[in-house]
Formats: structure tokens, sequence, C-alpha cells
């Protein structure tokens, strides 16, 4: 008797788990047998992957520019001074602050230019 208990508890879980899904919006499909299935539909960010990739390179190859042009050391000054300020600045300082990945792009467009 327990085990038909737990079965049914099982699927009354996966019931509500597939209620609370229906409820942010769902649509119909078509089985193969001709039977309409209700189906969840997913929940889309607001902020598609696409723009934050982008927004990372653009913010990667401002760092590198900016490394380029003023040299690391100061490119370091000028961080450390931002550092100084209140908790944006802070913040900017730590996310401006020389990485692998800029210090990297830096070199190899320092090749480039000269």
């Amino acid at each position: 008797m327990t085990g038909k208990q737990i079965e049914f508890d099982q699927r009354v879980h996966r019931l509500n788990k597939k209620h609370s899904k229906m409820t942010r919006g769902y649509r119909a499909t078509m089985r193969k047998d001709g039977l309409v299935v209700m189906k969840p539909q997913r929940v889309q960010s607001a902020v598609p992957a696409k723009a934050l990739l982008i927004c990372l390179a653009g913010l990667f190859a401002f760092k590198t520019l900016l490394l380029t042009s003023l040299g690391s050391s100061a490119y370091q000054y000028r961080v450390d001074s931002l550092a100084q300020g209140t908790e944006v600045e802070k913040a900017g300082a730590w996310i401006m602050q020389i990485d692998p990945v800029s210090q990297a792009l830096s070199s190899q467009l320092s090749k480039v230019l000269r």
C-alpha cells in the first residue's frame, strides 16, 4: 500500500509542478495521434545572452584600447586613484583592473600597431 501511495504522491507532485509552470504561459501542440496537449512555455530572459556577450566584448575592447594607449603603469595608476573614491568608483576600479585577457589582447594590439 505504501508503494501505491508514494507513486500517487509523485504523480501529484509532477502535476502541481506542471501546473505552476503553465501559469506563466502555455501552448497547444498536437501529437501524432491527434491528441491536443498543453505544454508549458519557456520563460525567456529579459536580456538576451547575445546582448550580454556583446557588452562583455565591448568592455574588453575598451579596456584593451586604454591599456594599449596609456601603458600598463599609467593605466594601473589611474585604476588605483579610482579605487580611492566612492563605492561606485571602487566598483568601477574593480571592473577596470588589469586582467589576463585584456593584458594579452593589449600586447597583441601593441605588436600590430608598432
